[in-house]
């Protein structure tokens, strides 16, 4: 029985060593065939896996740009071109806000530019007054001497005609009474067309005197700031 014992862990050695040659036989006689199994196997092991995988979330719709209407624009909104401004051949639409004499004023202005410093330019104005309320129609000329810069400067005269209109508290008809403006005024250029104007006229309005005959001319201080949308219209 001891003998039996002392023999026992060599008998386990011997079945170990036995049990590794044969599984190494085996890898060895392994086929190619079978080995290309192996890698097809794993292969389509890994695509189930990415299968059930949860998917990404979806990037969110992006809204296209705006396109500009002048692709130089919307490059460089505010970059003036260089040199001096070019009026010649432009067509300006200014609306604008301010008085005459101690009542407000809104105007709407035309201006077409035949020659570079020449303009022509036809206003349409409203003076809401308290007791009375007018209605002015100007013709002018614009002077002007293109500069440079985003500063343009200008002169104005013009003639025009003023219909007053009483307020429901007189029973009176409109009156119309003549009239000669002629002041200056500046533009600040914001874009190549687009500016801020501001400008300020002496309004003589010619009516009669008071309790006397012969004409007379009332004197009203006229300013006004807006905006000058400028276009070309020659070909």
């Amino acid at each position: 029985m001891s003998r039996l014992l002392r023999q026992w862990p060599a008998g386990l050695a011997a079945l170990a060593l036995l049990g590794a040659s044969a599984a190494l036989a085996r890898a060895d006689a392994a086929t190619p065939a079978d080995a290309d199994t192996l890698a097809v196997a794993a292969d389509d092991s890994a695509a189930v896996s990415e299968a059930s995988a949860p998917a990404p979330p979806a990037a969110p719709a992006r809204r296209p740009a705006l396109e500009p209407l002048v692709p130089a624009l919307g490059e460089h909104p505010y970059r003036l071109a260089p040199g001096t401004r070019p009026y010649l051949g432009r067509l300006a639409v200014s609306p604008g806000w301010g008085f005459l004499g101690s009542d407000h004023l809104f105007a709407l202005r035309v201006a077409y530019n035949p020659e570079r410093w020449l303009g022509y330019e036809a206003s349409l104005a409203h003076n809401p007054g308290h007791a009375v309320h007018a209605v002015l129609h100007t013709l002018s000329v614009l002077v002007r001497r293109p500069l440079d810069g985003r500063l343009q400067p200008y002169l104005t005269g013009g003639y025009g005609m003023m219909v007053i209109f009483p307020g429901q508290a007189v029973d009176a008809a409109p009156v119309t009474r003549n009239t000669l403006a002629g002041g200056g005024g500046l533009e600040l250029y914001i874009r190549d067309d687009l500016a801020l104007r501001a400008e300020w006229r002496q309004t003589a309005v010619f009516g009669p005197q008071r309790d006397r005959g012969g004409i007379a001319a009332y004197d009203y201080s006229q300013g006004t700031i807006g905006l000058a949308f400028y276009r070309s219209i020659h070909p």
